[in-house]
Formats: structure tokens, sequence, C-alpha cells
């Protein structure tokens, strides 16, 4: 069942309600602070001992890790001059994929994809407030995330990173968690192969299942990559100085990447429709193949039930026209021997007609 999240009707616009599954988790507050000669990373127990060392003359990469906490939300958007109503959307997070601008920042919403602890594909919600010297980034859960290389590249000095400001940060967060989308991707498209040969082969139950699975999640996937266009067209396009042409260069390759993502997903949703007509038709041709076996054997067993039921009848009286095979000598072998030729003969017949 596919559960949809909503405040109930009637209820005031920018009410923040916490993430329920993130309720009782302390949020991991991480501030990462870099130019082109400096870089710092550190873990903050409270948003007031953050902001002490929020320096406006570096880039500020402030990650909130878990959305539990309303009290530190809002102590951010007071900090940061966020309208409630971006606040309630970064809550709530079954919302569309999508970007605003406000003044003074840039508001993103997204979805970051990537495999489990057990190896099952997670969904995640981010959320992005982009400012001039700052980037605040907002995930639903502490744990894993698909920032390493980002943070690697930072630490090394390596590539551009550390020459540019907050919106090339942006960027590249962006740039990664599109580009998860591939190795996820390719897992699903061997997983389809693996059921296209079950179904060719032996369909089953478990098979429809699986397949079912893979149109579910590739929706989920569609639901997330279709918005990544308007995000990245609306980034490309910005005319209020917050994204530097430089950086919308490379935000065209991440658009290039976006566009190749849904291609990708909409020749595998494809693939699976196309499947599960392959597997009604398995299935149908499974159950010609058993009625055509059970037709034949069928066939050949009317006439020696004929047979066998004329011989059955015992009469056995001095009428002239009594059954004369009853007091032959043979007559049990010959009976058999003519029910053996018939079987015989209408199988041959049946495989020159090329119905076996």
């Amino acid at each position: 069942m596919i559960k949809i999240k909503y405040h109930p009707p009637g209820t005031p616009p920018a009410t923040l309600h916490p993430h329920t599954e993130g309720s009782g988790k302390a949020p991991v507050l991480t501030l990462t602070q870099y130019d082109e000669s400096t870089y710092s990373e550190k873990e903050f127990g409270n948003f007031a001992d953050l902001m002490a060392e929020f320096d406006p003359l570096k880039v500020n990469w402030i990650h909130v890790a878990g959305l539990g906490d309303v009290s530190l939300l809002k102590e951010v958007a007071a900090q940061f001059q966020i309208h409630p109503l971006a606040l309630e959307d970064v809550l709530n997070t079954t919302q569309r994929p999508k970007v605003e601008h406000y003044e003074g920042h840039y508001f993103i919403v997204t979805e970051m994809i990537y495999p489990d602890e057990k190896g099952r594909i997670a969904v995640e919600q981010l959320s992005f407030f982009l400012g001039e010297t700052f980037l605040i980034t907002l995930r639903e859960e502490t744990g894993r995330d698909v920032f390493e290389a980002v943070r690697s590249r930072l630490r090394s000095g390596r590539g551009y990173s550390r020459a540019k400001k907050a919106d090339y940060l942006a960027y590249a967060l962006l740039d990664a968690t599109i580009d998860q989308f591939f190795p996820i991707l390719e897992s699903i498209g061997e997983n389809i192969e693996d059921i296209e040969e079950e179904l060719l082969s032996k369909p089953t139950k478990e098979t429809l299942r699986q397949l079912y699975e893979a149109k579910r999640f590739l929706l989920q996937m569609r639901r997330a990559s279709w918005p990544l266009r308007e995000i990245l067209n609306t980034l490309i396009r910005d005319d209020t100085g917050l994204i530097f042409q430089s950086t919308q260069i490379f935000l065209r390759d991440c658009y290039d990447h976006s566009i190749q993502i849904i291609d990708i997903i909409e020749s595998f949703r494809d693939l699976t429709a196309g499947l599960m007509d392959v597997y009604l038709s398995s299935l149908g041709y499974r159950t010609n193949e058993i009625m055509r076996v059970l037709t034949v054997v069928s066939a050949i067993f009317i006439p020696l039930t004929f047979i066998a039921g004329i011989f059955g009848m015992n009469f056995n009286t001095d009428s002239p026209f009594n059954m004369p095979e009853l007091d032959f000598r043979y007559g049990y072998l010959m009976c058999l021997g003519i029910m053996a030729s018939v079987a015989v003969g209408m199988i041959l017949f049946f495989k020159r007609k090329k119905w076996l």
C-alpha cells in the first residue's frame, strides 16, 4: 500500500510537525568551512556553538542529518531568514522535488538514492538552502549519504572545489545525488534481465512479485528524476547572482545526466511493461501445452474405451446374434492388439498433422 503523508484538512499554513521516523533521535550538525587555502570540518551538539564559528568570508556548509528536532530547524530558519513554508516543505518528506527562490537564497528539494546496509535501495529526501556564502543541507536520517566523494575532494583540495563558492558546492552535491542513479539503474537493469530469463523458461509467482517490485521502484525513480530537469534548468538560467556563470556550465553537464537518467528509466519501464505481457503469454502458452497433451491423451483413450466397452458387454447365449469373439481362444490378446494398433495409429496420425 502506498502511504501518503499530509496535514489534516484545515491545518494552518506553515504548521511544523517533526519527522516521525526521526523523532527521538538527536540530529547530527556538521559545519564544513573552506576557502582556497584552508579547510575545517566539525561536528556540533547545538546550533549556537555552530554559528559561533560561522565565517562569512569562507564557504560554510551546514549539514543537518535528522529532522526530529523542530526547535533546531526553527533556529536555523530564524538565523538565515528561511520562510516558514519552506521549512514546512523540509519536514514534508513526500514533497515533490522542486526549486524556489526566496530573498537571499534558493530553496531546493530533491531525493537521494543509495543502497542501505541490507543491500536494499533507500530513497531519502534532501533539502538545500543556497545563499551567497552558505549552503544548508537537511536530510531525513543520520548515517550514510552519497557525499563522501565531495568531502574527499574538499579535504584534498583537488579540482575546483575549494577555489569556488557555495554555488559550486551545491552543484557538486546535486551532481553526486544524480550520479548515484546510474549504479542503481544498472542493478535494476541486471535484475530485469534475470526476470526476463525466468519468464521465458519457467515463470512463477515469485518472478511476478520481483517484476512488480522493479516496476514500483522505477515509478519512484521516475518521480524523483523528472523534476530534476526543471530544477537544473532554473539554476542554469539564474539571474539572481547566486549562481555564477562558471558554475552554470557545470550545471548544464548535470542537466545532460538527468536527461540520460530519464531516458534509461523510461526504457526500463517499457521493458517491464513488455515483460508483464511476456509473463501472461508464457502462462497462456503453458496452459495450452498442458491442454494439448490432455486432449491428445483423451483422444487416444476414447476409441480404446469404446472397444473395451463393446467387449465388456459379455453376451454369452445361443442366440445367432451372439458375439463370436467371446468363445475365441485368443480373443483377449486380439482385443489388446486391436487397442494397441488403434493407439499407435492415432499417435502417428497426430504427428503427421503436427499436433504432437
